[in-house]
């Protein structure tokens, strides 16, 4: 029961390491608009974390159609 958690922490990372390679070895793989949206993603989640800790109020950052900079989502 205590393998639970570093096998599934060991599946996560591998699906992740799985999608970036296909990012970046796709000849259509905007990787640069991949890895901002990993950014703001990152950010967002710090920023829920500590938020609590030093009283700040974390806003959404996601667009009204699903994409972290609102526009149109390809």
């Amino acid at each position: 029961m205590n393998s639970i958690g570093p096998t599934l922490i060991t599946v996560v990372a591998g699906i992740l390491t799985l999608a970036m390679v296909a990012v970046i070895v796709s000849k259509n793989a905007q990787t640069s608009t991949v890895l901002q949206g990993a950014g703001t993603a990152l950010s967002s989640v710090i920023g829920a974390a500590v938020g609590p800790v030093t009283g700040t109020s974390t806003t959404n950052m996601i667009g009204s159609s699903g994409s972290p900079t609102g526009g149109t989502a390809v």
